[in-house]
């Protein structure tokens, strides 16, 4: 039997999708411009990043296969997908206003194809890319951003990185809740510190101390100068003492995350991480759920800014294809700064993080909606 070649299954998708010879050459251009453009800020990118990092690699003695390989070649999926919704929208406004300044856009709505039949091959390579961004922010980035997480912490920060230093307010199981009124990474110790147990509702006990500090040699936390009520009904009963060991549900390393530490969690690990810390009440639970929710929203934004992009650039204006790339990237920009508006007023209480996330998706669907019908047809 016959083995199939690549260039047999090419043509076979072709076949079962029925492209024609434009929808083919459209997909070419379209991919091959986002890729060759996301290439071109990738390598800028890396090169004003190891030019700002290259004093901190010196410092600590970072080996080259380390820099090259643990780092780079984890940065490079971070800033693919950052990039790529933005990328495809000056894609399109690119190669499709060259089509238009060549007549060729003309041409193929006067041989009878209207605009809607042309957005075909465009929303096809929206497709692969925004599944490309999918994928890659699922599957790929989690595991190359733990990879680069680590090699920050080892050769780039010289500290810990605090995650809660004052007013530490947490949950660490149901019904018993610890605060600290503040927490030092480098000594593992936290002051003025309190727990607290309640039964249906009830306080039943109550500790408070002046230090807490995590002991090594016996993976504990050690309590100094702590007195504990224990209350009965109208019954109470009160211990003192200098020193005692406890274990309760929390560790050193719980105050050293940082918030992006969410991007190096598979979808499945995020939303266990998220339950997690909604029943600690940390106060970060808003920015592990945009990171949620941006992981579908961003792939999404694809087909949006690709229909702008082909509404915008399919007529010939004044001032040529650089005015048509101007007016797109104020678009482009418009939308990435209104996304990092919405998602500060979630993250002040203001919005739900969905909405957050998704509302630069649909207004900006209203305003491809608006442009598209003003477009030649």
């Amino acid at each position: 039997m016959e083995k199939p070649n690549g260039k047999k299954i090419v043509r076979k998708a072709i076949e079962l999708l029925g492209l024609k010879v434009l929808d083919i050459y459209i997909i070419r251009k379209f991919l091959g411009t986002f890729f060759f453009s996301i290439l071109i800020i990738l390598s800028i990118a890396v090169v004003f990043d190891f030019s700002e990092k290259i004093d901190d690699f010196i410092e600590n003695n970072a080996s080259f296969n380390d820099v090259i390989f643990d780092y780079y070649m984890n940065f490079i999926p971070y800033f693919a997908v950052l990039f790529s919704s933005l990328f495809t929208f000056i894609s399109v406004i690119y190669f499709t206003s060259k089509m238009a300044y060549d007549s060729e856009i003309i041409a193929i709505l006067s041989s009878g194809i209207n605009l809607t039949r042309l957005l075909r091959p465009y929303m096809l390579s929206a497709f692969v890319i925004a599944a490309f961004s999918f994928m890659l922010s699922n599957l790929v980035l989690p595991k190359a951003t733990r990879i680069k997480l680590d090699f920050e912490e080892k050769y780039i920060h010289s500290r810990p990185v605090s995650f809660d230093r004052k007013n530490i307010h947490r949950q660490i199981e149901p019904g018993k809740y610890i605060y600290m009124e503040s927490y030092s990474n480098v000594s593992q110790t936290g002051y003025n510190f309190s727990m607290e147990k309640f039964d249906n509702g009830k306080l039943v006990s109550k500790l408070m101390a002046d230090q807490i500090f995590w002991d090594s040699t016996k993976n504990k936390w050690t309590i100094r100068r702590y007195y504990i009520r224990d209350i009965d009904g109208l019954k109470e009963t009160i211990t003192a003492d200098n020193l005692i060991d406890t274990t309760i549900n929390m560790y050193p390393e719980d105050f050293m995350k940082r918030v992006n530490v969410v991007e190096a969690m598979s979808l499945g690990e995020l939303n266990e991480f998220i339950s997690v810390a909604k029943m600690q009440g940390e106060t970060n639970v808003t920015s592990y759920l945009i990171e949620k929710y941006r992981r579908t929203a961003n792939p999404f934004s694809t087909f949006i800014l690709t229909i702008i992009g082909v509404a915008v650039s399919s007529r010939k204006v004044r001032g040529g294809i650089g005015a048509q790339l101007g007016a797109g990237l104020v678009i482009a920009f418009g939308y990435i700064l209104f996304m990092q508006f919405s998602s500060q007023f979630s993250i002040s209480g203001s919005l739900p993080p969905l909405v957050a996330v998704w509302i630069p998706n649909f207004i900006f669907m209203i305003v491809a909606v608006i442009i598209y019908r003003m477009a030649p047809k």
